[in-house]
């Protein structure tokens, strides 16, 4: 196996490990858990980098990569959502929509069918990894205690849950809308990937 592939595993398997140190209640677990997610996003840079320069391309890394993204960022909403940060059905619509659209391209791939990617859904893209990561690094920091105790009315301002709460409807609702722009804009390339398919 290609050593993008491997960083690819290395990413879904990283992905477990992170939610149960990060869901453990326990502060340096917390933390570690932080470490755990930023090396399993540099998997990703790194994975990426290497395909593209050592042309490292197999349909396998074309369709598992983009998955394994998903995974990791997809689990990491559901942990916002299991310590009540986050609301479950906004994090289920972000979920849906991305695994619908990554699935929908690995077939069009298959199918041969190139699928324009809109500058709208990379910044949709932008914006829930800055949130995710907003989110991430400021509830590890908070489970420090030397920053808990002297920090802690910045925390509470800058994880206010009403807060929390309209920047994810936004993000949620740009996230929606550019799944159904990517679906409308590709349309007619999408009847033809299902026709052929018949």
């Amino acid at each position: 196996m290609l050593l993008p592939n491997q960083l690819t595993v290395l990413r879904i398997i990283l992905t477990p490990i992170f939610i149960v140190l990060f869901l453990s209640n326990e502060p340096l677990l917390i933390q570690i858990s932080l470490g755990v997610f930023l090396i399993a996003a540099l998997t990703d840079w790194y994975d990426g980098w290497l395909a593209r320069k050592f042309n490292y391309i197999t349909e396998w890394g074309k369709f598992m990569d983009p998955l394994a993204d998903k995974i990791l960022t997809s689990t990491a909403f559901f942990g916002f959502v299991s310590i009540g940060m986050l609301q479950f059905w906004m994090v289920l619509l972000i979920v849906l929509r991305d695994f619908l659209i990554t699935l929908l391209r690995a077939y069009a791939d298959y199918r041969r069918v190139s699928f324009t990617t809109s500058t709208l859904a990379k910044w949709k893209t932008f914006a829930q990894m800055f949130f995710l990561y907003y989110l991430l690094i400021l509830y590890t920091l908070r489970t420090v205690p030397s920053l808990s105790i002297g920090y802690d009315n910045w925390f509470t301002v800058l994880l206010n849950q009403e807060m929390i709460f309209w920047i994810m409807l936004s993000v949620t609702l740009f996230t929606v809308v550019t799944g159904i722009t990517y679906l409308y804009s590709n349309r007619f390339l999408i009847k033809q990937l299902f026709t052929r398919a018949n």
